[in-house]
């Protein structure tokens, strides 16, 4: 047994988070866990290391998603942040409503809007693909979903943005998202099953509320998470969708021949670019990853990211290959805490990439801007200069 090698990279450092990708190799390439003493975690690093904690929920506890107290603090008693049982119950009706037979019905709405919206921006020729499509996309499905209207439905993006920010560390970022985070968290606290529209997931959560399936005072932090967890996450793949057909247009080609290969290039762009970047967990005990130890309390950050990318897993990790169907990726997660909403996700990412493999034959982009971001790692601003329609 020994103390993990340690590395005094800066994990939240802007240029990391712009491109995380050449440290996590020099990372991966020190050990299956390094202690980054900037940031005072013990970033798991390899494949096998990431989905280990993942499944181990008893040493590995979601109670420390966060990488500050405060977020931490305001996360307690949602399901993101428990551990089973009490997890396994607040999680059972989020999951309820997310379960392919649930979103069964949602399937033929989601792939019209998708194919309206593709048919339109390729009809206009140019257009910004990030807000044009990979968060005008979403925020409408979501909103329907769960039922927002009025200035929750205006709010959605800063207040889904915020709540993935304020997960990081005590840096500038976080302490400028608290605000506006706060004011997600105080709606969640207030709304009521009348604030959401007939028929909607969120009556839904409500019923289950009033009929026990669920703790009293719960429905509004499972309408959090929702918002919390799922859009950020959500924008930032199918805008890693766009960049990625656009830079490799030999992929998009693959998919226009084959349209079965939806799903597998749906989960390439997920492991290629993790939409998170860092996720939180506390060491229950002392823990032994390949021989170094975590000791008991401490902070550790999983890198979905670095894992994706792990050699020891996946050949020829750094090309993308949407034949290659890495179904086992990492980025919704693993074991209990596995992303409740991916069914969604897929349900919308699919039609995405359908409508365009169905409509474009190949689309020029401009480069990507990109601003750091605490969690989620996404494109602020992607010009699509011409579509070469089908």
């Amino acid at each position: 047994m020994s103390t993990p090698p340690t590395s005094g990279i800066d994990l939240f450092a802007d240029e990391v988070l712009l491109d995380p990708y050449p440290v996590y190799a020099e990372l991966r390439e020190q050990g299956s866990v390094v202690h980054l003493r900037k940031n005072d975690v013990y970033a798991l690093t390899r494949y096998e290391a990431v989905r280990r904690a993942l499944a181990d929920w008893e040493s590995f506890s979601s109670a420390s998603i966060g990488f500050n107290p405060m977020a931490n603090e305001a996360l307690t008693g949602t399901s993101l942040a428990s551990d089973p049982p009490v997890h396994t119950q607040l999680r059972a009706t989020l999951s309820e409503n997310l379960s392919p037979r649930a979103l069964r019905g949602l399937k033929g709405r989601i792939e019209a809007k998708a194919d309206t919206l593709v048919a339109e921006l390729v009809e206009k020729g140019t257009f910004e693909a990030i807000d044009a499509l990979a968060r005008a996309f979403p925020l409408e499905v979501v909103a329907d979903l769960i039922g927002f209207t009025g200035h929750v439905r205006e709010n959605m993006l800063r207040w889904g943005q915020a709540a993935m920010q304020v997960i990081g560390p005590m840096n500038q970022r976080t302490a400028e998202s608290f605000p506006v985070a706060g004011e997600l968290y105080n709606w969640c606290s207030r709304v009521r099953a009348t604030d959401l529209t007939e028929g909607s997931v969120g009556r839904g959560i409500f019923e289950a509320e009033a009929r026990g399936a669920v703790p009293p005072g719960t429905a509004g932090h499972i309408i959090h998470q929702y918002l919390g967890a799922g859009v950020d996450t959500t924008v930032a793949a199918i805008g890693n969708i766009v960049a990625l057909f656009g830079s490799h247009p030999d992929q998009l080609a693959l998919i226009r021949r084959d349209p079965s290969l939806v799903p597998a290039a749906f989960n390439e762009v997920l492991r290629f670019w993790a939409p998170v970047h860092a996720w939180g967990r506390r060491a229950t005990e002392d823990i032994d990853i390949d021989g170094a130890v975590i000791p008991a309390g401490a902070q550790i950050a999983i890198l979905f990211g670095a894992g994706n990318r792990d050699a020891r897993h996946y050949e020829n990790p750094d090309a993308f290959l949407v034949e290659r169907n890495p179904v086992d990726h990492l980025s919704f997660g693993y074991g209990p805490h596995g992303c409740a909403g991916q069914g969604l996700a897929r349900l919308e990412a699919h039609a995405v990439i359908e409508a365009l493999s169905r409509r474009v034959e190949r689309l020029v982009v401009g480069p990507e801007v990109r601003v750091p971001s605490n969690i989620t790692r996404s494109i602020e601003k992607l010009p699509v200069l011409e579509v070469i329609a089908a």
